[in-house]
């Protein structure tokens, strides 16, 4: 398959708690979604690629599916998941084997036929012989040949993907020519910040589309979610996480999930954007999720949000607010933007290129030795030379006259010069001292 064609998809539905996400993560071989034993833990969608014998496909979990209920949050689940369905080039449509059909399947299984998409019907928690015996009930469901699976204990998973993944083209070794397009820059962006500050909204703003639930409860988005966006030689996958709660604040699993799951994103990520928002300043929960991201060593910027709705309010003086607040932030850029109304986004995606590029640039060691010799401290350690180690976090190994890290102060000031020098907008430096 050419590098630019795009994958088939296979789009997993079903109602609440029929084990989707268990599904969706044997699949794909990784904890991606959110998985537990409260109904409804999965109220977006969530995308992955998947391989199979060679043959690579788009697995995207949908949230769970309660047709025609009124309430915000479940109607907006079934919207999200027709969009997915729309992509589809294979729907799972998974039902506990378990329990007895419920009218909820029934309901679903009718919005699915007239799709005139291949359909399976997965029938799940299926993990013993005796149960088999069911499966032929459910082909009332008249969405074709049932297939019994046990997600939980990867039973008969091989079985569903050689049906599923028969008619896609299978993967062509690379040529020279895709590997000429392979130069393309790619950045991957978690969306980091407290619930509410509107980081899906910002999404949405980003790529163009809603693709991600919107709505004025806190903490909508409780999973990850991506889109990737391409300018040029630069694609940009943006990862939209879950609203970071403090730690003892998170009491329900889900929430404790949603920390883990949007720290790992900040490690996979090379460019964090931290939403603050504008109307209510920097609070303290800010200041404890910039900081996951400073830790391991992200590219950061500050994107201040709703800025259309903070009357009276003076840029400078909210950019010096930030500064005063997230003092260890100070090499990430402040961009004002309004999500709601698509104000800043182009200013955004800009500053993302720049603090990648900063956040990638490599020195030579020729260059930092002439850097060196500029170099004038107060103090009783001397530099003799040093050299780049790594990028992304740029770090540099420092060889000094004594055995231990260079005092606070100075490792400041090291890093001070090193931005005026070469720039290194928007990441952080780390400084490894050793003795000579």
């Amino acid at each position: 398959m050419a590098a630019n064609e795009a994958l088939p998809t296979v789009v997993i539905v079903g109602r609440p708690n029929v084990g989707k996400s268990t599904l969706f993560n044997a699949i794909l071989g990784d904890r991606r979604s959110i998985t537990g034993d409260e109904p409804g833990i999965t109220r977006d969608r969530i995308y992955g690629e998947a391989e199979h014998r060679g043959k690579r496909f788009g697995l995207i979990d949908t949230g769970g599916i309660i047709p025609h209920d009124a309430a915000l949050i479940p109607s907006q689940i079934l919207r999200q998941a027709q969009v997915a369905l729309e992509l589809a080039s294979h729907i799972l449509f998974v039902i506990d084997g378990r329990t007895e059909i419920t009218a909820a399947d029934r309901e679903l299984a009718q919005l699915l036929r007239p799709l005139g998409k291949p359909v399976t019907l997965v029938v799940n928690k299926i993990d013993a012989k005796a149960r088999e015996n069911l499966v032929p009930e459910f082909y009332s469901l008249g969405v074709g040949d049932p297939a019994a699976v046990s997600a939980e204990h990867r039973l008969g998973l091989d079985d569903l993907l050689e049906r599923v993944t028969a008619p896609f083209p299978r993967e062509e070794p690379e040529t020279e020519a895709d590997a000429g397009d392979e130069k393309q820059r790619r950045i991957k962006i978690a969306i980091i910040g407290r619930p509410n500050v509107g980081k899906s909204t910002l999404l949405n703003a980003l790529v163009g589309a809603e693709r991600a639930i919107v709505s004025p409860i806190p903490g909508t988005t409780r999973d990850a979610v991506d889109e990737t966006v391409r300018e040029g030689n630069t694609s940009f996958r943006f990862v939209d996480t879950a609203g970071i709660r403090r730690k003892g604040r998170t009491t329900e699993m889900t929430e404790k999930l949603s920390v883990v799951m949007a720290r790992r994103h900040i490690r996979m990520a090379n460019v964090a954007l931290l939403v603050v928002d504008a109307t209510e300043g920097v609070v303290g929960s800010d200041a404890t999720i910039a900081g996951y991201a400073h830790e391991e060593g992200r590219a950061v910027i500050i994107v201040v949000n709703k800025w259309d709705a903070a009357e009276g309010k003076s840029k400078r003086a909210f950019t010096e607010a930030v500064r005063d607040q997230l003092k260890f932030l100070d090499y990430a850029p402040v961009v004002f933007a309004s999500a709601k109304k698509g104000e800043g986004v182009r200013r955004i995606m800009t500053t993302i290129r720049r603090v990648f590029d900063g956040a990638s640039k490599r020195v030579t060691t020729g260059e930092l030795n002439r850097f060196v010799e500029t170099l004038k401290f107060a103090g009783e350690v001397r530099i003799y030379y040093m050299t780049q180690a790594a990028i992304r976090p740029p770090t540099f190994a420092v060889f000094t006259d004594k055995a231990d890290k260079l005092h606070f102060s100075m490792e400041r000031a090291l890093v001070n010069q090193l931005r005026a020098r070469f720039g290194f907008e928007g990441t952080p430096i780390v400084i490894n001292a050793k003795r000579r």
